[in-house]
């Protein structure tokens, strides 16, 4: 999105007088113009005020700019300095006095393209897109050569997923400016959505071509880069727009992934602890409003106490639980870790967890608040340290409530065949259905018992024909019923789902069965084991994206010796 514009129409010559004697041109220019004679005293006081707002808004003065260009306009009210002033009103986010500032330009000037431009990125920030996109189109009607509205309403139709009008807007902004960088980038971001990798990278290198100073244009580069299998021109990309920006929190979440994926844990959890940074464009996790504070790297613990917050999935949650005696460890006396009440009984199983609670009404104070997947960044884990011992048990009342069910012969296999439907990166991490397990249903000695919550929990009810596969996800309350039953089998066949964590962490078999598009951070790079579950963890990775026949088909070979050696 292009940023509010801050220079408007032609600078007035006084104005441009002015501006060359307090050396603040842009070219740092000191000699002064000719000025044309007759100008009013009033006329060219008030330029001089506004000029002086504008210095001190650039100064980050803001409410004496403002009040230097209320001035100015009491001495004469002009489009100029209306828009300077929306402009102001609008960085400080001051909606209403912003719109009447822009809407007084606009009256006096109607056929002011930037106001109207600037008008339509208000709305946009104030969380109004229809008055954006009218605000938008309003500046393409009265200024139909300018081309940065039609760049925002690109930008617009791409949040609202409407990649062909998005494209066609991006592409309009650049017939009338060829050299526009952020159409450029913008540009690239369609195709990525597209999962046109080449033209994406095409444009963004245009973009820094033109600007190379564009930290934006360098991150998506590197997003590029990572998802063409590039790591190490991904690294140096985000590097590059982190020195640009090193405030820019979506570059280092990006780098932090990246490093994680690599097992590069040490240099990744300090930027991966971005996923919560205000500025990130769509934040990871989201802090809670307690009243005392987060946990910082360098707190003494010694005798304190902590909260544990959860965030992201199901899985995240049993994964991360491993790291609580490791903050005893550092000095933490009291440990309260708060879950979903899914996981409530299970993660009471937790070492080093002294309470576990899921209701808001039993918060208490502490003297610190973690999010969980913050604890190797406090613990300084690396790949080589991570605690991998199995760490979770199902209670012994569950155990028994189960055992009739799972009673009998044979090898038995627990089935997830999808996740989260939510999940952004689901379509590619579950499978297509049931039936694509129907080569398993070959292996003899095995028996099947669908594990599946939610999502095409139903398939598994009524199974096809010579599928023996045993329902069992209609009676499944809570984690801790998962769990009584993954620790009666002998293995689980799973996708990436909570249900994968949840074997790893009671020490159980699991075959993990992997996407080879956007493959999560945790299980690393050409790996068919995983140090996050060590000795009972084998990934099986797509050749190319979308190929799970291959998947399955290595499976059933390997289940069959299985079955064998268990015989």
């Amino acid at each position: 999105m292009s940023a509010p514009e801050s220079s408007a129409p032609q600078i007035p010559p006084e104005v441009a007088l002015i501006q060359a004697a307090l050396n603040h041109s842009a070219q740092g220019d000191t000699t002064l113009p000719s000025l044309p004679p007759g100008i009013p005293p009033e006329k060219l006081q008030a330029a001089a005020l506004h000029l002086l707002a504008i210095l001190r808004q650039n100064a980050g003065q803001l409410e004496a700019a403002e009040a230097l260009m209320r001035q100015s306009l009491a001495l004469e009210e002009t489009p100029l300095t209306l828009h300077s002033l929306g402009v102001l009103l609008h960085r400080m986010k001051r909606w209403e006095g912003a719109e009447a500032a822009y809407r007084q330009a606009i009256a006096l000037t109607p056929d002011y393209g930037e106001a109207y431009n600037n008008l339509g990125i208000l709305y946009k920030d104030w969380g109004r897109p229809a008055e954006a996109e009218q605000a938008y189109l309003e500046a393409v009607r009265v200024k139909p050569e300018y081309p940065d509205p039609h760049n925002n309403l690109g930008v617009l139709y791409k949040g609202r997923g409407q990649l062909e009008a998005a494209e066609v807007a991006y592409r309009r902004a650049l017939e009338l400016r060829p050299d526009f960088p952020e159409a450029l980038n913008n540009l690239g971001v369609v195709c990525k959505t597209r999962g046109e990798f080449a033209q994406a990278e095409g444009f963004y290198r245009r973009a820094v071509d033109l600007r190379p100073h564009y930290a934006e244009a360098h991150n998506n580069l590197g997003v590029v880069y990572k998802e063409t299998r590039r790591p190490v021109e991904a690294e140096a990309a985000y590097r590059e727009a982190l020195a640009l920006r090193p405030d820019y929190a979506d570059a280092r979440w990006n780098l932090g992934l990246l490093l994680l994926s690599l097992g590069r844990y040490r240099e990744a959890w300090p930027c991966y602890e971005s996923r919560y940074h205000p500025n990130r464009t769509e934040a990871v996790s989201v802090a809670p409003p307690f009243p005392f504070p987060q946990l910082q790297r360098n707190d003494d613990l010694a005798g304190k106490s902590l909260l544990i917050w959860p965030e992201q999935g199901y899985g995240d949650a049993i994964q991360f639980a491993r790291f609580l005696p490791e903050m005893k460890a550092l000095g933490v006396q009291r440990i309260t870790l708060f879950c979903p009440p899914v996981l409530g009984e299970l993660l009471a199983t937790a070492p080093g967890a002294d309470q576990v609670i899921w209701d808001g009404a039993q918060l208490t104070q502490h003297d610190y608040w973690a999010f969980s997947l913050s604890l190797p960044y406090y613990c300084h884990t690396s790949l080589g340290t991570l605690p991998a011992a199995p760490y979770l048990h199902a209670p012994a009342d569950r155990l028994e409530a189960w055992r009739e069910r799972l009673a009998g012969p044979g090898f038995k296999v627990g089935l997830v065949w999808k996740g989260n439907p939510e999940h952004k990166n689901d379509q590619h991490r579950s499978l297509p259905g049931l039936s694509t397990l129907a080569p398993l249903w070959e292996v003899p000695g095995a028996r099947f018992f669908s594990l599946q919550k939610g999502a095409d929990e139903g398939a598994a009810a009524q199974p096809p024909a010579r599928q023996p596969l045993t329902a069992l996800g209609g009676d499944i309350r809570d984690f801790a019923d998962t769990a009584a039953i993954v620790s009666q089998l002998d293995l689980v066949i799973c996708v990436d789902t909570a249900v994968a964590h949840l074997a790893g962490a009671l020490g159980k078999p699991c075959w993990l069965l992997l996407s080879d598009h956007d493959t999560d951070w945790r299980w690393l790079k050409l790996r068919n084991d995983s140090p996050w579950y060590p000795e009972v963890m084998r990934l099986f990775r797509q050749p190319e994206d979308g190929d799970w026949a291959t998947v399955i088909a290595q499976v059933k070979t390997a289940l069959a010796r299985a079955v064998v050696e268990q015989e």
